[in-house]
């Protein structure tokens, strides 16, 4: 019987476009794919072993005949490409009406009540890449004061100062601020504080982020396990991503390496039972959002070697999933995440080789798997639970 699930979400990591990938301006984007081919394929030879070469072609990697995992592609049905409707919808709470965008920047009237509440100016208000709009404004916010507002293609409303100028607690209630401020129609997924350091025009994000997350507007799989007497464990961002919905504890962490010394460390701590539910951001924001395959393809190196290292010492009855939330190719122009399908990859000790789990209609069917597991109540989603041979009886479709 599985008793603890170690779910780690490999932020930005597609593997192909979606049917409506036009609508999204991303027809022709695969972060997996492409990110091989522009670096002449990838070491990733644990990730081969599992199968992830057998979902679709991947340059320098073959299909794992069989696999050592099950394999397969996930869609995203809810409206968007965006961080929270792809964990949500895995967590079993479908989107339908995408959150808010704004090409064009903020509405007036909105800043302009955010500043009356904040006792600033605030500069920028347009769509941009987070470096870049530290590189242009970066010293007139030095001799201002006031902070630095962007969003993207993504809904996001992001709030970035310096640490010496905004102390980053400042920065955090006015991030509280403008997230009460963003609801109904201009309720954006989320609100992000991006502190940042350095001088001269020399300028560094932080550690400091912190995403507030309109809370989930259902139950989802975390409330369940949480209400069933489990543990839920949050690693990375995923306590900003349901607002703390759900969530028994959390580790925030500074990379992708730190995140996965940490789910280590709850591998190793066998006194609990539940899930620890982790996001790996930086496939996402160091890599895909900077269009740098070869960084996005070292990182993956550098994951294999980690799951490696908790595959050894994954004990009975303890399961790995492993998927992405959206997709976000480096290999293209643009900069934004990308609406591709997702990979799903589970693995547990005694797993029968070589299961194809196929096209999946919806990243849902990870709730759906779990709570048929756990005999939890049903949620939408479409059960993994039967083609990997584990028990339950719950089920639903979308």
């Amino acid at each position: 019987m599985i008793k603890r699930i170690f779910w780690i979400v490999l932020d930005g990591l597609g593997v192909g476009e979606l049917p409506d990938a036009e609508k999204y301006g991303d027809k022709g984007s695969n972060t997996l794919a492409n990110t091989a081919a522009a670096v002449g394929g990838l070491d990733i030879p644990l990730l081969q072993r599992w199968g992830i070469g057998n979902i679709i072609p991947v340059p320098g990697v073959d299909p794992s005949i069989p696999s050592q995992a099950a394999f397969g592609k996930m869609a995203e049905i809810s409206a968007g490409k965006d961080t929270t409707s792809g964990h949500w919808e895995m967590a079993g709470l479908i989107t339908r009406k995408s959150f808010p965008t704004f090409p064009h920047g903020f509405p007036p009237d909105l800043i302009a009540a955010f500043e009356s509440k904040i006792g600033r100016k605030v500069i920028g208000n347009r769509v941009a890449s987070g470096t870049e709009i530290l590189d242009e404004l970066g010293e007139l916010h030095l001799r201002t004061g006031f902070p630095i507002v962007y969003t993207s293609a993504d809904s996001v409303f992001q709030l970035a100062a310096h640490e010496e100028v905004i102390p980053v607690r400042e920065l955090y209630q006015m991030c509280r601020i403008a997230r009460e401020l963003l609801q109904g129609e201009q309720g954006v997924g989320r609100v992000i504080a991006r502190p940042f350091k350095g001088s001269n025009g020399k300028y560094q994000r932080t550690a400091g982020r912190v995403d507030y997350s309109l809370p989930p507007s259902d139950t989802t799989v975390l409330d369940l396990v949480k209400a069933s007497g489990r543990e839920v464990i949050g690693v990375g961002k995923i306590h900003d991503i349901f607002a703390e919905q759900g969530i028994t504890d959390s580790y925030s962490t500074e990379s992708n390496h730190q995140g996965m010394n940490i789910i280590q460390g709850l591998l190793r701590n066998r006194s609990w039972e539940g899930i620890v539910m982790a996001n790996l951001v930086d496939f996402d924001s160091l890599w895909g959002h900077r269009n740098d395959p070869v960084g996005f393809a070292r990182e993956l190196a550098a994951f294999d070697r980690g799951l490696e290292q908790l595959q050894r010492e994954a004990g009975e009855g303890e399961m790995i999933i492993l998927c992405g939330d959206h997709g976000c190719d480096p290999t293209t122009a643009s900069t934004d995440h990308s609406r591709e399908y997702v990979p799903i990859l589970i693995w547990f000790a005694g797993i029968s080789p070589g299961i194809n789990l196929g096209t999946r209609s919806s990243m849902a069917d990870v709730a759906a798997t779990i709570v048929e597991m756990w005999d939890l109540p049903a949620l939408t989603g479409t059960s993994m639970a039967n083609q990997l041979a584990i028990g339950g009886g719950n089920h639903a479709d979308v």
